[in-house]
């Protein structure tokens, strides 16, 4: 059996599950005026709003809405795109959805519309990702960032840097294609000045990706500690409301409370778990076994103690169990009682720093301190909302960069290096992609997108 084609008609419901006021399914292919005309009776106008009654097979009304119709290639996809606005419930654009099915469409896979558009060029590959990142983005800095990758600034400046990488490539080239010419030796300062200038810019456009992938995916905390050092009420301070039960009962939290917090526009995911210790109630233990599978999978560990009694043996038994790859944070919690002053220091040991949850004395501390480990720097302006794939891109980059500088005097490899360096910088834009990349970055979109 065949395969989906990208040459089919494709149709899904382009808005969000449950009741609203309104709801778009959209249609997308070749030639869409036949199933506009017998689901609307017409062709509506090409790009304006048009009151439509939508039709049954029989000639029945299934709603009363607004179409729009763009037709190639000044849409979205690239292709024939209808957009069919009706009232915002499920079994009504169900009802819309089946129609164009049964008009020859068929249901879209997830991200095949951004797929489309790709594959028509109206977007490149790292403006389809900035399509999945705006719908994503957890911050308003991680919308503003994911925005200016979809409007092709990050594109813009890999852009810019194959541009440079290619003239560097045309001084090597023409010592390889004209060796008995007069350009036979390359000007070495004019190369090297050329290649020392890439790698400074592929150094910047890594440091303002991975400031971006902060932004994308934030910073994935754990609150841990013994019972009643107040982890529930840190949580609440942090997070500004109530979301976690704080009682002087030791065991009080059963189960994981999860929370994303914004600082400076960085989300903060944190988890407070179920005091560590060893304990009788089979409940309790269920959320003890929980909390060591949240630290296995968190970057970083906010190891909350009582300020009064300091860092005791349970305390280290935890430190001695934790993953070597997590980022450990001792907070030394009721310094209103200790008598303790607020402070944040960082040491060959992690960060330890004094606060107190009821008071606030110390928060902000932390939330710096957090921001350091997420590695953010603050100002967004230059930002990319990068993904893990375009970080190893552009990692690889400077690598072959470097081993370029290294066989200088060496025509052949050097021409080598550079050329794998561009064909990295090609994978990031969709110049050189495999098919099963498109498939699984696709494959992550909502259906409808």
């Amino acid at each position: 059996m065949a395969g989906p084609s990208d040459t089919d008609v494709i149709a899904a419901v382009g808005t969000a599950p449950g009741r609203a006021g309104i709801g778009v399914v959209r249609v997308s292919g070749k030639r869409l005026e036949q199933l506009a005309s017998r689901l609307l009776g017409g062709v509506p106008a090409p790009r304006r709003a048009v009151r439509a009654v939508f039709r049954g097979a029989a000639g029945e009304p299934i709603d009363d809405g607004i179409a729009l119709f763009f037709p190639a290639p000044a849409s979205y996809t690239g292709e024939d795109v209808l957009e069919l606005q009706g009232h915002g419930g499920s079994v009504v654009l169900g009802m819309i959805l089946k129609r164009c099915l049964d008009l020859g469409a068929r249901l879209a896979e997830p991200g095949e519309f951004t797929r489309r558009a790709f594959l028509n060029d109206k977007l490149d590959l790292a403006q389809a990702e900035g399509v999945a990142d705006l719908i994503d983005a957890a911050t308003e800095a991680a919308a503003r960032c994911a925005l200016r990758s979809l409007r092709g600034e990050f594109s813009e400046a890999i852009g810019n840097l194959a541009k440079r990488l290619v003239e560097l490539r045309m001084l090597v080239e023409a010592t390889l294609d004209f060796p008995e010419e007069e350009i036979d030796q390359v000007d070495r300062e004019e190369a090297r000045g050329r290649l020392r200038h890439l790698q400074e810019e592929v150094s910047r456009s890594l440091a303002r990706g991975r400031q971006g992938s902060v932004l994308r995916s934030g910073l994935q905390v754990v609150l841990a500690g013994q019972p009643n050092v107040g982890k529930s009420s840190l949580l609440n301070r942090l997070a500004g409301e109530d979301l976690a039960i704080v009682t002087e009962i030791p065991g009080t939290t059963r189960d994981a409370v999860r929370q994303t917090i914004q600082i400076e526009g960085v989300p903060v995911n944190i988890i407070d778990t179920a005091g560590l210790r060893d304990t009788v109630d089979a409940v309790e233990a269920i959320g003890i076994a929980r909390t060591w599978e949240a630290i296995g999978q968190a970057d970083a560990l906010l190891l909350v103690v009582d300020a009064r009694a300091g860092v005791n043996a349970a305390d280290r038994s935890i430190v001695d169990r934790l993953p070597g790859k997590l980022m450990l944070v001792s907070v030394f919690n009721k310094i209103d009682l200790s008598g303790d002053a607020p402070r944040a220091e960082e040491g060959g040991e992690g960060w330890r720093i004094h606060v107190s949850a009821k008071t606030g004395e110390g928060i902000q501390g932390l939330r710096e301190a957090l921001l350091k480990l997420a590695g953010w720097q603050s100002g967004e302006q230059d930002v990319f909302m990068a993904r893990e794939r375009h970080l190893v891109s552009l990692e690889r980059v400077a690598q072959a960069l470097n081993r370029a500088g290294q066989t200088m005097l060496q025509s052949e490899l050097f021409a080598e290096e550079l050329r794998l360096a561009q064909r990295e910088l090609g994978s990031i834009t969709g110049e050189f992609s495999a098919d099963d990349l498109l498939g699984q970055i696709f494959a992550r979109f909502c259906v409808g997108k």
